[in-house]
Protein backbone atom coordinates (compact mmCIF):
# COMPACT_ATOMS: atom_id res chain seq x y z
CA UNK A 1 0.00 0.00 0.00
CA UNK A 2 2.89 2.52 0.80
CA UNK A 3 3.38 2.51 -3.64
CA UNK A 4 -0.37 3.58 -3.70
CA UNK A 5 0.62 6.39 -0.61
CA UNK A 6 3.16 7.78 -3.22
CA UNK A 7 1.65 7.94 -6.24
CA UNK A 8 -1.32 9.97 -4.76
CA UNK A 9 -0.03 11.88 -2.55
CA UNK A 10 1.08 15.77 -3.50
CA UNK A 11 1.28 19.61 -2.79
CA UNK A 12 -0.39 21.07 -5.79
CA UNK A 13 -3.40 22.91 -5.93
CA UNK A 14 -6.62 20.84 -5.73
CA UNK A 15 -10.57 21.09 -6.20
CA UNK A 16 -12.05 23.81 -8.69
CA UNK A 17 -8.78 25.84 -8.99
CA UNK A 18 -7.17 23.16 -11.04
CA UNK A 19 -9.17 22.04 -13.92
CA UNK A 20 -6.60 19.40 -14.55
CA UNK A 21 -8.03 17.46 -11.15
CA UNK A 22 -11.56 16.18 -11.75
CA UNK A 23 -13.48 16.43 -8.67
CA UNK A 24 -14.98 13.06 -8.96
CA UNK A 25 -13.03 9.38 -10.27
CA UNK A 26 -14.50 8.49 -13.42
CA UNK A 27 -11.37 5.60 -13.23
CA UNK A 28 -12.64 5.07 -9.82
CA UNK A 29 -16.16 4.66 -10.56
CA UNK A 30 -15.71 2.19 -13.69
CA UNK A 31 -13.54 0.34 -11.12
CA UNK A 32 -16.47 -1.36 -9.41
CA UNK A 33 -18.41 -1.88 -12.67
CA UNK A 34 -20.30 1.81 -12.71
CA UNK A 35 -20.02 3.56 -15.90
CA UNK A 36 -21.91 6.18 -17.20
CA UNK A 37 -20.13 6.33 -20.66
CA UNK A 38 -21.17 2.70 -21.36
CA UNK A 39 -24.88 2.82 -21.69
CA UNK A 40 -27.02 -0.45 -21.43
CA UNK A 41 -27.34 -2.27 -25.09
CA UNK A 42 -30.36 -1.44 -27.26
CA UNK A 43 -32.65 -4.13 -27.10
CA UNK A 44 -32.69 -6.96 -29.44
CA UNK A 45 -33.91 -10.16 -29.52
CA UNK A 46 -30.53 -12.02 -28.66
CA UNK A 47 -30.42 -9.43 -25.72
CA UNK A 48 -33.78 -9.60 -24.13
CA UNK A 49 -33.09 -13.09 -24.12
CA UNK A 50 -30.40 -12.98 -21.44
CA UNK A 51 -32.82 -12.29 -19.34
CA UNK A 52 -34.17 -15.16 -17.78
CA UNK A 53 -37.79 -14.62 -17.30
CA UNK A 54 -38.20 -13.05 -21.22
CA UNK A 55 -36.39 -16.72 -21.70
CA UNK A 56 -38.73 -18.84 -19.63
CA UNK A 57 -41.98 -16.86 -20.94
CA UNK A 58 -40.92 -17.50 -25.07
CA UNK A 59 -40.05 -20.99 -23.99
CA UNK A 60 -43.01 -21.86 -22.11
CA UNK A 61 -45.87 -20.46 -24.84
CA UNK A 62 -43.72 -21.76 -27.85
CA UNK A 63 -42.98 -25.36 -26.64
CA UNK A 64 -46.76 -25.54 -25.39
CA UNK A 65 -47.89 -24.07 -28.25
CA UNK A 66 -46.05 -26.68 -30.99
CA UNK A 67 -46.98 -29.34 -28.43
CA UNK A 68 -51.07 -28.91 -28.71
CA UNK A 69 -52.26 -31.55 -31.16
CA UNK A 70 -53.12 -30.17 -34.38
CA UNK A 71 -55.52 -32.15 -37.04
CA UNK A 72 -57.74 -31.69 -40.08
CA UNK A 73 -61.57 -32.02 -40.11
CA UNK A 74 -64.00 -31.53 -42.19
CA UNK A 75 -68.21 -30.67 -41.67
CA UNK A 76 -70.56 -33.67 -42.53
CA UNK A 77 -74.65 -34.23 -42.40
CA UNK A 78 -73.44 -36.72 -39.49
CA UNK A 79 -71.10 -34.33 -37.33
CA UNK A 80 -67.32 -33.54 -37.76
CA UNK A 81 -65.15 -36.03 -39.40
CA UNK A 82 -61.18 -36.30 -38.97
CA UNK A 83 -59.16 -35.48 -42.58
CA UNK A 84 -56.37 -37.98 -43.07
CA UNK A 85 -53.77 -37.83 -45.56
CA UNK A 86 -52.59 -34.44 -47.59
CA UNK A 87 -52.52 -31.46 -45.57
CA UNK A 88 -53.16 -33.70 -42.51
CA UNK A 89 -50.06 -35.32 -42.19
CA UNK A 90 -48.26 -31.99 -43.13
CA UNK A 91 -49.72 -30.36 -40.41
CA UNK A 92 -49.28 -33.63 -38.28
CA UNK A 93 -45.79 -35.00 -38.87
CA UNK A 94 -43.52 -32.96 -41.40
CA UNK A 95 -44.63 -29.69 -42.96
CA UNK A 96 -41.27 -30.25 -45.53
CA UNK A 97 -38.53 -33.14 -45.77
CA UNK A 98 -36.41 -30.87 -43.28
CA UNK A 99 -38.72 -29.52 -40.38
CA UNK A 100 -40.77 -31.66 -38.65
CA UNK A 101 -44.23 -30.02 -37.21
CA UNK A 102 -43.51 -29.39 -33.81
CA UNK A 103 -39.69 -27.92 -34.91
CA UNK A 104 -41.59 -25.95 -37.58
CA UNK A 105 -44.48 -24.30 -34.84
CA UNK A 106 -42.06 -23.83 -32.24
CA UNK A 107 -40.07 -21.75 -34.42
CA UNK A 108 -42.47 -19.52 -35.82
CA UNK A 109 -44.25 -18.92 -32.31
CA UNK A 110 -40.58 -18.12 -31.34
CA UNK A 111 -40.38 -15.79 -33.78
CA UNK A 112 -43.78 -14.00 -32.95
CA UNK A 113 -42.86 -13.74 -29.21
CA UNK A 114 -39.78 -12.48 -29.58
CA UNK A 115 -39.51 -10.35 -33.35
CA UNK A 116 -43.41 -9.88 -33.19
CA UNK A 117 -44.15 -11.84 -36.15
CA UNK A 118 -44.46 -15.40 -37.61
CA UNK A 119 -44.35 -15.92 -41.58
CA UNK A 120 -44.31 -19.19 -43.22
CA UNK A 121 -44.37 -20.24 -47.26
CA UNK A 122 -46.95 -21.91 -48.61
CA UNK A 123 -45.97 -24.37 -51.50
CA UNK A 124 -48.72 -25.19 -53.45
CA UNK A 125 -49.01 -27.66 -56.23
CA UNK A 126 -50.10 -27.66 -59.64
CA UNK A 127 -53.21 -29.47 -58.23
CA UNK A 128 -54.05 -27.02 -55.61
CA UNK A 129 -52.90 -28.72 -52.79
CA UNK A 130 -50.00 -27.67 -50.28
CA UNK A 131 -46.88 -29.79 -50.81
CA UNK A 132 -44.71 -27.89 -48.25
CA UNK A 133 -44.35 -25.15 -45.59
CA UNK A 134 -41.26 -22.73 -45.13
CA UNK A 135 -41.04 -20.51 -42.78
CA UNK A 136 -39.75 -17.22 -43.50
CA UNK A 137 -37.67 -14.35 -41.47
CA UNK A 138 -39.24 -11.96 -40.65
CA UNK A 139 -36.61 -9.55 -39.92
CA UNK A 140 -35.61 -9.73 -43.87
CA UNK A 141 -39.49 -9.72 -45.15
CA UNK A 142 -41.09 -6.44 -46.16
CA UNK A 143 -45.26 -6.31 -46.11
CA UNK A 144 -46.42 -3.61 -48.54
CA UNK A 145 -49.61 -3.21 -50.69
CA UNK A 146 -49.67 -2.65 -54.14
CA UNK A 147 -53.23 -1.45 -55.86
CA UNK A 148 -54.62 -2.72 -53.05
CA UNK A 149 -52.82 -6.04 -52.36
CA UNK A 150 -50.98 -7.02 -49.67
CA UNK A 151 -47.57 -8.67 -50.57
CA UNK A 152 -44.47 -9.94 -49.16
CA UNK A 153 -41.41 -9.24 -50.46
CA UNK A 154 -38.20 -11.18 -48.76
CA UNK A 155 -35.12 -10.12 -48.82
CA UNK A 156 -32.80 -13.06 -49.37
CA UNK A 157 -29.16 -11.78 -50.28
CA UNK A 158 -29.32 -9.55 -53.74
CA UNK A 159 -32.45 -10.92 -54.70
CA UNK A 160 -35.89 -10.07 -53.86
CA UNK A 161 -38.89 -12.90 -53.51
CA UNK A 162 -42.32 -11.50 -53.49
CA UNK A 163 -45.36 -13.70 -52.52
CA UNK A 164 -48.92 -13.00 -52.26
CA UNK A 165 -50.85 -12.72 -49.21
CA UNK A 166 -52.59 -16.26 -50.12
CA UNK A 167 -48.95 -17.74 -50.10
CA UNK A 168 -47.94 -16.56 -46.90
CA UNK A 169 -48.93 -17.51 -42.99
CA UNK A 170 -49.16 -14.67 -41.46
CA UNK A 171 -49.02 -14.52 -37.23
CA UNK A 172 -48.91 -11.17 -36.53
CA UNK A 173 -48.42 -10.62 -32.52
CA UNK A 174 -49.44 -6.84 -33.22
CA UNK A 175 -50.06 -4.74 -35.48
CA UNK A 176 -49.61 -1.01 -36.15
CA UNK A 177 -52.24 1.23 -37.45
CA UNK A 178 -51.26 0.90 -41.04
CA UNK A 179 -52.30 -2.80 -40.64
CA UNK A 180 -49.15 -4.08 -42.27
CA UNK A 181 -46.22 -3.10 -39.65
CA UNK A 182 -45.71 -5.21 -36.33
CA UNK A 183 -44.49 -4.38 -33.07
CA UNK A 184 -41.96 -6.27 -31.21
CA UNK A 185 -43.19 -7.08 -27.70
CA UNK A 186 -39.70 -7.07 -26.41
CA UNK A 187 -38.93 -3.68 -28.17
CA UNK A 188 -42.36 -2.06 -27.14
CA UNK A 189 -41.72 -2.76 -23.73
CA UNK A 190 -37.84 -2.13 -23.90
CA UNK A 191 -37.41 -0.63 -20.63
CA UNK A 192 -38.65 -3.61 -18.38
CA UNK A 193 -36.19 -5.60 -20.12
CA UNK A 194 -33.10 -2.93 -19.85
CA UNK A 195 -34.03 -2.54 -16.10
CA UNK A 196 -33.49 -6.63 -15.48
CA UNK A 197 -30.64 -6.31 -17.62
CA UNK A 198 -28.76 -3.38 -15.11
CA UNK A 199 -29.93 -4.99 -12.15
CA UNK A 200 -28.06 -8.09 -13.60
CA UNK A 201 -25.14 -6.63 -14.05
CA UNK A 202 -25.09 -4.86 -11.16
CA UNK A 203 -25.20 -8.08 -8.99
CA UNK A 204 -22.54 -9.16 -11.30
CA UNK A 205 -20.01 -6.71 -10.55
CA UNK A 206 -21.08 -6.53 -7.25
CA UNK A 207 -20.25 -10.20 -6.78
CA UNK A 208 -17.35 -9.98 -8.58
CA UNK A 209 -15.77 -7.40 -6.31
CA UNK A 210 -15.69 -9.94 -3.75
CA UNK A 211 -19.42 -8.72 -2.52
CA UNK A 212 -18.21 -4.97 -1.51
CA UNK A 213 -20.62 -2.60 -2.51
CA UNK A 214 -18.92 0.33 -4.66
CA UNK A 215 -16.78 3.29 -2.97
CA UNK A 216 -15.17 6.44 -3.87
CA UNK A 217 -11.63 6.76 -3.60
CA UNK A 218 -11.53 10.40 -1.28
CA UNK A 219 -7.53 12.60 -0.90
CA UNK A 220 -5.52 14.44 -2.21
CA UNK A 221 -4.30 14.28 -5.71
CA UNK A 222 -1.46 15.76 -7.70
CA UNK A 223 -2.67 14.68 -11.52
CA UNK A 224 -5.28 12.58 -13.38
CA UNK A 225 -3.07 10.33 -14.06
CA UNK A 226 -2.06 9.93 -10.33
CA UNK A 227 -5.85 9.34 -9.55
CA UNK A 228 -5.82 6.65 -12.01
CA UNK A 229 -2.90 4.65 -10.41
CA UNK A 230 -4.19 5.24 -7.49
CA UNK A 231 -7.83 3.67 -8.18
CA UNK A 232 -6.04 0.49 -9.94
CA UNK A 233 -3.62 0.00 -7.03
CA UNK A 234 -6.81 0.29 -4.61
CA UNK A 235 -8.58 -2.16 -6.47
CA UNK A 236 -6.09 -4.37 -6.63
CA UNK A 237 -6.18 -4.30 -2.97
CA UNK A 238 -9.69 -4.66 -2.31
CA UNK A 239 -9.62 -8.13 -4.08
CA UNK A 240 -6.64 -9.01 -2.88
CA UNK A 241 -7.95 -8.75 0.71
CA UNK A 242 -11.23 -10.70 -0.59
CA UNK A 243 -9.15 -13.57 -1.62
CA UNK A 244 -7.15 -13.32 1.42
CA UNK A 245 -10.41 -13.34 3.50
CA UNK A 246 -9.25 -10.27 5.55
CA UNK A 247 -11.98 -8.38 7.46
CA UNK A 248 -10.17 -4.57 6.33
CA UNK A 249 -8.40 -2.69 3.70
CA UNK A 250 -5.41 -0.59 4.32
CA UNK A 251 -5.54 3.31 3.46
CA UNK A 252 -3.12 5.81 2.67
CA UNK A 253 -2.68 8.34 5.24
CA UNK A 254 -5.47 11.65 4.28
CA UNK A 255 -7.67 9.40 1.95
CA UNK A 256 -11.12 7.55 2.84
CA UNK A 257 -13.52 5.52 1.04
CA UNK A 258 -16.88 6.46 0.91
CA UNK A 259 -19.97 4.44 -0.72
CA UNK A 260 -21.26 5.34 -4.31
CA UNK A 261 -24.65 3.79 -3.49
CA UNK A 262 -26.04 0.61 -0.91
CA UNK A 263 -25.59 -2.88 -0.74
CA UNK A 264 -28.41 -5.03 -2.54
CA UNK A 265 -30.18 -5.79 0.67
CA UNK A 266 -30.80 -2.00 0.83
CA UNK A 267 -31.66 -1.40 -2.33
CA UNK A 268 -34.30 -4.03 -2.13
CA UNK A 269 -32.79 -6.16 -5.01
CA UNK A 270 -34.63 -8.90 -4.40
CA UNK A 271 -38.05 -7.31 -4.18
CA UNK A 272 -36.98 -5.93 -7.55
CA UNK A 273 -36.07 -8.76 -9.38
CA UNK A 274 -39.90 -10.42 -8.74
CA UNK A 275 -41.60 -6.96 -9.70
CA UNK A 276 -39.66 -7.60 -12.84
CA UNK A 277 -40.32 -10.97 -13.59
CA UNK A 278 -44.05 -9.97 -13.12
CA UNK A 279 -43.81 -7.47 -15.28
CA UNK A 280 -42.53 -9.32 -18.10
CA UNK A 281 -45.40 -11.98 -17.36
CA UNK A 282 -47.76 -9.06 -18.07
CA UNK A 283 -46.03 -8.52 -21.44
CA UNK A 284 -47.26 -12.28 -22.38
CA UNK A 285 -50.39 -12.00 -20.39
CA UNK A 286 -49.08 -14.80 -18.49
CA UNK A 287 -49.91 -15.87 -14.40
CA UNK A 288 -46.29 -15.49 -12.20
CA UNK A 289 -45.82 -19.10 -11.99
CA UNK A 290 -45.33 -19.91 -15.64
CA UNK A 291 -42.14 -17.43 -15.26
CA UNK A 292 -40.96 -19.72 -12.32
CA UNK A 293 -41.99 -16.83 -9.68
CA UNK A 294 -44.08 -18.78 -6.87
CA UNK A 295 -43.82 -15.92 -4.08
CA UNK A 296 -47.44 -15.56 -4.29
CA UNK A 297 -48.34 -19.45 -5.84
CA UNK A 298 -49.90 -21.82 -3.65
CA UNK A 299 -51.84 -25.39 -3.59
CA UNK A 300 -55.12 -24.04 -4.08
CA UNK A 301 -54.27 -21.17 -6.99
CA UNK A 302 -52.07 -23.16 -9.05
CA UNK A 303 -54.33 -24.74 -10.60
CA UNK A 304 -57.00 -21.41 -11.27
CA UNK A 305 -53.61 -20.11 -12.78
CA UNK A 306 -53.52 -23.13 -15.39
CA UNK A 307 -57.03 -22.00 -16.22
CA UNK A 308 -55.88 -18.41 -16.70
CA UNK A 309 -53.10 -19.93 -19.30
CA UNK A 310 -55.39 -21.42 -21.12
CA UNK A 311 -58.49 -19.29 -21.54
CA UNK A 312 -56.92 -15.96 -21.32
CA UNK A 313 -53.84 -16.96 -23.00
CA UNK A 314 -53.09 -19.35 -24.73
CA UNK A 315 -56.72 -19.50 -26.53
CA UNK A 316 -56.13 -16.47 -28.55
CA UNK A 317 -53.09 -17.60 -30.28
CA UNK A 318 -54.39 -20.69 -31.40
CA UNK A 319 -57.73 -19.01 -32.57
CA UNK A 320 -55.24 -17.01 -34.58
CA UNK A 321 -53.74 -19.76 -35.61
CA UNK A 322 -56.37 -21.79 -36.83
CA UNK A 323 -58.49 -18.79 -38.71
CA UNK A 324 -55.09 -17.41 -40.29
CA UNK A 325 -54.73 -21.53 -41.59
CA UNK A 326 -58.15 -22.05 -42.62
CA UNK A 327 -58.06 -19.08 -44.70
CA UNK A 328 -54.76 -19.79 -46.37
CA UNK A 329 -55.39 -23.53 -46.68
CA UNK A 330 -59.21 -23.28 -47.58
CA UNK A 331 -60.56 -20.21 -48.22
CA UNK A 332 -63.64 -18.67 -46.79
CA UNK A 333 -66.75 -20.87 -46.63
CA UNK A 334 -64.96 -23.95 -46.79
CA UNK A 335 -66.14 -27.30 -44.85
CA UNK A 336 -62.83 -28.33 -43.68
CA UNK A 337 -60.84 -26.50 -41.01
CA UNK A 338 -57.75 -26.85 -38.42
CA UNK A 339 -58.40 -27.27 -34.74
CA UNK A 340 -56.38 -27.15 -32.10
CA UNK A 341 -56.97 -29.34 -29.09
CA UNK A 342 -56.29 -27.60 -25.91
CA UNK A 343 -57.95 -30.27 -23.78
CA UNK A 344 -55.69 -31.74 -22.54
CA UNK A 345 -54.23 -28.55 -20.93
CA UNK A 346 -57.86 -28.93 -18.99
CA UNK A 347 -57.91 -32.29 -18.17
CA UNK A 348 -56.77 -31.58 -14.21
CA UNK A 349 -55.78 -34.36 -12.09
CA UNK A 350 -57.70 -37.99 -12.39
CA UNK A 351 -60.07 -37.91 -9.85
CA UNK A 352 -61.99 -34.42 -10.83
CA UNK A 353 -61.73 -35.98 -14.84
CA UNK A 354 -63.48 -39.48 -13.48
CA UNK A 355 -66.13 -37.26 -11.98
CA UNK A 356 -66.85 -35.16 -14.88
CA UNK A 357 -66.57 -37.68 -17.11
CA UNK A 358 -69.22 -39.70 -15.11
CA UNK A 359 -71.96 -37.24 -14.99
CA UNK A 360 -71.44 -36.52 -18.79
CA UNK A 361 -72.34 -39.78 -19.67
CA UNK A 362 -74.83 -40.12 -16.87
CA UNK A 363 -76.80 -37.37 -17.93
CA UNK A 364 -76.42 -38.02 -21.20
CA UNK A 365 -74.42 -35.82 -22.55
CA UNK A 366 -71.10 -38.03 -23.72
CA UNK A 367 -71.22 -41.47 -24.20
CA UNK A 368 -68.90 -44.01 -22.99
CA UNK A 369 -66.41 -44.36 -26.14
CA UNK A 370 -66.31 -40.24 -26.66
CA UNK A 371 -64.96 -40.67 -22.90
CA UNK A 372 -62.20 -43.29 -23.91
CA UNK A 373 -60.85 -41.60 -26.93
CA UNK A 374 -60.13 -38.49 -24.60
CA UNK A 375 -58.46 -41.33 -22.48
CA UNK A 376 -56.71 -42.21 -25.55
CA UNK A 377 -58.45 -45.71 -25.07
CA UNK A 378 -59.82 -48.01 -27.89
CA UNK A 379 -63.53 -47.77 -28.27
CA UNK A 380 -65.93 -50.09 -26.68
CA UNK A 381 -68.31 -52.20 -29.12
CA UNK A 382 -71.43 -51.04 -26.64
CA UNK A 383 -69.81 -47.52 -25.78
CA UNK A 384 -71.54 -45.53 -28.74
CA UNK A 385 -74.88 -44.97 -26.73
CA UNK A 386 -76.08 -42.16 -24.43
CA UNK A 387 -77.58 -42.76 -21.46
CA UNK A 388 -79.39 -41.34 -18.95
CA UNK A 389 -80.86 -42.29 -15.10
CA UNK A 390 -84.08 -43.91 -15.05
CA UNK A 391 -85.54 -42.18 -12.33
CA UNK A 392 -85.02 -39.17 -14.19
CA UNK A 393 -88.63 -38.51 -16.10
CA UNK A 394 -90.64 -35.52 -17.01
CA UNK A 395 -92.48 -33.71 -13.64
CA UNK A 396 -96.01 -33.93 -15.54
CA UNK A 397 -95.35 -37.55 -15.81
CA UNK A 398 -94.68 -39.00 -12.51
CA UNK A 399 -97.81 -36.67 -11.34
CA UNK A 400 -100.67 -38.50 -13.80
CA UNK A 401 -99.19 -41.36 -12.53
CA UNK A 402 -99.63 -40.90 -9.19
CA UNK A 403 -103.39 -39.98 -9.57
CA UNK A 404 -103.80 -42.60 -11.68
CA UNK A 405 -103.07 -45.12 -9.07
CA UNK A 406 -105.26 -43.94 -6.60
CA UNK A 407 -107.97 -44.20 -8.27
CA UNK A 408 -108.06 -47.47 -8.74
Amino acid sequence: MMGLIDRIMGREARGLENPKVPISSLEVVKVFGMDPTNPLPAITTDVALRVPAVFGAVNFLSGTMAGLPLHVYEKKPEGRVKVSGGLQDILHDAVNEQMSSFEWRKYIFERKFTDGRALTYIEWGGNGKVLNLWPMDPTKTTIRRRNGVKEYVLADGPRKKVYEASEVIDLPFYLKEDGLSHKSPLVTCGDVIQMALAMTNYGAKFFQGGGIPPYMLIGPFSTPAGLQRGAEEMKQAVERTAKEGKAFVAMPTGHELKSLGTDPQKSQMVEAHLHIIQQIARIYNLPPMFVQDLSNGTYTNSEQQDLHAVKWTLNMHVQQFEQECNLKFFGRGSRRYVEMNVDGLLRGDFKTRMEGYAQGIQNGVMTPNEVRARENMPDDPAGDSLYGQAQLVPLGTGMKQKGTDNAA
